[in-house]
């Protein structure tokens, strides 16, 4: 598997950050960088949903989501997109063509991505919300983010319309 950074951005809840914890470990070879107020080992809140994740998945801390972006790029990372909804510049998940390694920036569950952030990555992935809510659990929307990538990684470019 290629290798993928999950940038979480100010996650307030412990649940979720452990959610995507477990789900990163199950994609395999992922790393998570915690930034602002997001939970990060050793958290007990993080420990009992990740049930042993949190061990598994190297997690660094940084203050936040642009530091996050830039440390990235200076490492190699060949391409870095938001997982937001931004009208007009977002592409659906298994639309995307992925450049590993890939880094994926994961919003606040009320206030998103960082402003300063969406203008330094090189694009917005979404999933589409067909319901008046408009939004999904950030770790629910990891996930399925996360396999519209393993999917492209493992059986080519993404789906076309």
């Amino acid at each position: 598997m290629n290798k993928i950074c999950l940038v979480l951005d100010r996650l307030r809840s412990a649940h979720n950050t452990g959610n995507i914890f477990r789900i990163a470990e199950a994609i395999g070879n992922c790393e998570i960088i915690a930034c602002g107020y997001t939970p990060a080992p050793p958290h007990p809140k993080l420990e009992k949903t990740a049930m042993g994740a949190d061990k598994m998945v190297p997690c660094r801390v940084m203050p936040d989501s642009l530091t996050a972006v830039q440390t990235l790029r200076r490492e190699g990372f060949r391409q870095i997109l938001a997982a937001e909804f931004v009208p007009g510049r977002s592409r659906f998940a298994w639309e995307m063509q992925y450049e590993f390694p890939l880094a994926l920036v994961f919003g606040n569950e009320a206030l998103g991505v960082l402003p300063e952030t969406i203008g330094a990555v090189d694009g917005i992935v979404a999933l589409p919300m067909f319901g008046e809510k408009s939004s999904i659990n950030v770790g629910n929307a990891a996930a399925a983010i996360l396999y519209a990538v393993v999917a492209f990684s493992r059986y080519g470019a993404g789906i076309t319309k």
